[in-house]
């Protein structure tokens, strides 16, 4: 099936509502002064303001730098006032995430954490730079940041002592404002990782940024640990780097396991600032992976996104781009695979606000599963001063078997006059032609049709940094669509 369509600190205190109001005082003046109704607390979902005391109670004994500690307050007072999502709001009309309102959510804590780390294959033997993120906590001995370039800084935040990069990183704190699941990330994450590039320097080798799922409970049980982890990338003017995000479980056997995966990427690009990122998820088949990737462009400047998302029973990824300049050019790709009851969800948005932006969108998934489902939202909004943009968007699907599903809604919003905007949309299964163009040369019917499955995901994957890394994911692919393949 497709559709196509173009602490408690924060909490407030009730009041009875069968109690009367007293009236207010007359003032010397003879005027009264009306008490103002707490919209906050008529809003509240006791559901999220619980997850969000509990969330605070995770973090009581973490890091308490002053920039996190705005972070959590700006992200407690947002929760106020936001419900949890149903299939009744727009955003969340084909992602149903009722399962995770009806388990019983647990943070990982520190405590909790550190035996089953202690207890698993995990090492930090790598050439390259590297740093280790386990269940949402930074672990400096599974890190490598000897390769760095002078004056690069990546860590946890609460370690930076470097004043000057404080008041820049400051600023861009608590500066973009996204849904329910970023400010629960905002309020439970133990830490911040910063990774910093100071203006004109060229980090060579990409970074490599592993996020390991260690704690997670039996696919039947009802309890779903929950992890935050949260990044800011700041690459000042002509600063360049990679980056490369890899969410998976630990070892064969968590690849079974339920939990919840949390994350946030802010990345905020200086002007002439370019930055290779690459994400990629093959977390467990029982989990719940949901990320925000947030950026923000300066003239000039140039941002491009590889993601393959093969991974989780409900994986969605929320894109953000606002090009704050001009001369600004951003490209995305994306490939989602959904193998099994799985649901792969690519919320996008780009924000053109300055003359000769160039945006380009390329989605592109394979729904191999009776009870597989995908979902693109795909949004370009080109803005009044937003003359001579060149923008496109392109989403192809491919539904492999009957009663697979998949819903997309490619949008653009233009007000600005003078541009060159384009987007498309396709869903079929594999095109009979092509296979038998291959099988006409000799090629039986499953290589063909393997064949041009591949070639259909390969757009997507060579566009990511290293062989290596294309190797590895196509031998993914390989060993999900054909178990028994070596």
């Amino acid at each position: 099936m497709a559709t196509i369509t173009a602490s408690i600190s924060f909490l407030p205190k009730l009041c009875d509502p069968g109690r009367r109001r007293p009236r207010c005082p007359p003032t010397t003046n003879g005027n009264r002064i009306r008490a103002q109704p707490i919209t906050a607390a008529i809003l509240s979902d006791p559901f999220v303001l619980q997850l969000a005391e509990t969330l605070e109670e995770s973090v009581a004994s973490t890091s308490s730098a002053p920039l996190l500690r705005k972070l959590r307050d700006a992200s407690s007072e947002s929760l106020l006032s936001t419900p949890w999502p149903t299939r009744k709001d727009e955003l969340f009309r084909f992602t149903d995430t009722s399962f995770i309102k009806n388990s019983d959510v647990q943070p990982i804590t520190p405590s909790s954490l550190m035996p089953s780390v202690s207890s698993t294959g995990i090492t930090g033997d790598s050439p390259l730079s590297s740093i280790t993120i386990v269940d949402g906590y930074f672990v400096d001995s599974l890190s490598n940041l000897s390769e760095l370039p002078d004056g690069v800084f990546v860590g946890a935040l609460s370690r930076l002592n470097s004043e000057d990069i404080m008041k820049r990183v400051s600023k861009y704190v608590s500066s973009f404002s996204g849904d329910l699941f970023w400010s629960l990330n905002g309020v439970g994450a133990p830490d911040m990782i910063l990774v910093y590039v100071p203006e004109g320097c060229k980090v060579e080798n990409p970074l490599y940024l592993r996020y390991i799922s260690v704690s997670g409970s039996e696919k039947d049980a009802k309890t779903l640990p929950l992890s935050n982890p949260r990044v800011l990338v700041l690459v000042e003017k002509g600063g360049e780097i990679g980056i490369v995000e890899e969410y998976s479980p630990e070892g064969q056997m968590g690849n079974m396991l339920c939990y919840w995966t949390n994350a946030v990427m802010e990345i905020v690009l200086g002007d002439r600032a370019k930055v290779k990122h690459s994400y990629i998820q093959t977390q467990s088949m029982a989990a719940v992976h949901v990320k925000w990737t947030s950026v923000f462009q300066g003239s000039s400047s140039e941002y491009q996104l590889g993601e393959v998302s093969v991974g989780g029973k409900l994986s969605r990824h929320n894109v953000h781009v606002h090009q704050t300049g001009p001369d600004t050019k951003t490209e995305l790709s994306a490939f989602h695979l959904s193998n099994g009851d799985q649901l792969q969800d690519l919320h996008s948005k780009i924000v053109l606000d300055h003359p000769r932006g160039f945006s380009r969108q390329l989605h592109k998934c394979i729904i191999a599963h009776s009870s597989g489902q995908a979902v693109f939202d795909g949004n370009f909004q080109v803005n009044r001063d937003a003359q001579q943009t060149d923008a496109g968007q392109l989403t192809r699907s491919l539904l492999l078997e009957p009663r697979a599903t998949v819903n997309v809604k490619p949008n653009l919003q233009i007000i600005a006059d003078d541009v060159k905007c384009s987007h498309g949309a396709a869903i079929s299964d594999l095109d009979q032609n092509q296979m038998f163009y291959l099988q006409a040369r000799g090629i039986d019917a499953l290589t063909a049709r393997k064949a041009l499955i591949f070639s259909f995901a390969g757009e997507v994957i060579e566009r990511l940094p290293e062989a290596t890394l294309q190797r590895n994911i196509f031998g993914i692919i390989r060993k999900l669509l054909d178990p028994s393949a070596p």
